[in-house]
């Protein structure tokens, strides 16, 4: 089921639901009838972190980007599972809802680490694969392994579980965009939209009921899959990100024939703020490449 907003010159406002009728936000922009761009934000971002992408993109294809369920607008339930394995299934559940058949899929963060999986088990879906600074097949770098690993078990075990309800998770990430928002990348309307949300006793819930289900360890079958991987596919990596490390990026790109490799030097985990122009010409090349059915 869907809906959507009368047409405007901007991106056109629609609403999926999935796995029930949970809402699922979603922009579109570009020709209806183009070559479908899906664009998956990460944690804890939405579609909004897409902003410098989609005008150029939108030019020449159709560009989906929606707010994962459980983030930006979409909703946020506390009945429904965010395991990585559901997770990823229900990426598939809304490419049905969206109506699509096979994608190209861009994945940046958490959203890299799902369409990395939805690529490896459903290959006849995705035309070609962009994997941008996402903890793909490994996991962060030490200290935020740490951070990560805590808030989970925080989240799934009760005893701790009041004492998590009250830790300032939208201070803290504010404090951690902030050197974005000071080097003028990042505005604070769009950081707002981010994070403002966790500030309510809802959000905290819904924070912990998603780190729950969450693990942090590597994924090795992801891993083994790689090599498997016959789709175009584009690695996009900002070298200074402190949370995952750059050998993750060349990993993936000497495992997946044929992966083209962009190390952005001077760049950090977000590489779509810091460096927009690059990431855009780095998914324009990727779109240009031919696919197997091609």
């Amino acid at each position: 089921m869907s809906t959507q907003s009368p047409g405007t010159d901007g991106p056109r406002a629609r609403s999926v639901t999935v796995d029930g009728g949970a809402r699922v936000a979603c922009w579109e922009s570009g020709p209806p009838d183009a070559e479908p761009v899906l664009l998956l934000h990460g944690y804890p971002a939405n579609h909004h972190c897409w902003r410098h992408q989609i005008p150029p993109l939108s030019l020449q294809y159709r560009v989906i980007a929606p707010d994962l369920l459980g983030w930006g607008e979409s909703d946020r339930p506390l009945h429904l599972r965010f395991d990585y394995d559901t997770e990823v299934a229900r990426l598939g559940r809304l490419l049905d809802a969206l109506a699509l058949g096979p994608v190209n899929l861009v994945g940046h963060d958490y959203g890299g680490f799902l369409s990395l999986g939805f690529t490896e088990t459903h290959p006849g879906r995705v035309r070609r694969l962009a994997v941008l600074n996402s903890r793909a097949h490994a996991s962060f770098a030490r200290p935020w392994y740490a951070v990560f690993s805590l808030i989970s078990l925080a989240g799934r075990t009760p005893v701790l579980r009041p004492v998590a309800m009250r830790l300032p998770y939208a201070a803290l990430h504010r404090r951690a965009f902030a050197p974005l928002v000071r080097a003028g990348h990042l505005d604070p309307g769009v950081l707002e939209g981010y994070v403002d949300w966790m500030d309510t006793p809802e959000g905290r819930r819904r924070l912990l009921h998603f780190f729950a289900d969450y693990r942090t360890p590597p994924r090795p079958e992801l891993l083994r899959g790689l090599p498997g991987i016959s789709c175009p596919t584009s690695v996009v990596w900002g070298r200074e990100d402190e949370y995952l490390r750059p050998t993750i990026a060349t990993e993936l790109a000497r495992a997946v024939p044929g992966a083209e490799l962009t190390m952005l030097d001077d760049t950090g985990h977000w590489v779509m703020d810091e460096r927009p122009a690059e990431v855009t010409a780095a998914l324009r090349r990727l779109l240009a490449r031919a696919t197997p059915n091609d």
